[in-house]
């Protein structure tokens, strides 16, 4: 069982969290580097989705997931244009 810990909280140092901004409806679409501040990096995302019925978040997982090689995840702002993703 302690064991089961240690990978769990090892699994956890691999995670990191950016905070995004995201501008849906937009005519250029990709994925832009503004900061990085001392807690979180700080990104701006333009995608061509409208923010309707999930579609703009849609593509913004599938934009990041692919931009970072790796899982990702909204952990807070899902119905809002600032949001923080963790990558995992």
């Amino acid at each position: 069982m302690g064991s089961e810990k240690i990978q769990k909280k090892q699994k956890d140092k691999n995670q990191k969290r950016y905070s995004i901004k995201v501008i849906p409806n937009s005519k250029v679409t990709g994925v832009f580097k503004i900061s990085e501040p001392t807690s979180y990096e700080s990104i701006l995302v333009r995608l061509r989705s409208p923010p309707v019925k999930g579609k703009a978040n849609k593509e913004l997982l599938k934009m990041l997931s692919i931009y970072f090689g790796a899982k990702v995840r909204i952990v807070s702002g899902k119905n809002s244009r600032k949001k923080v993703i963790e990558i995992y």
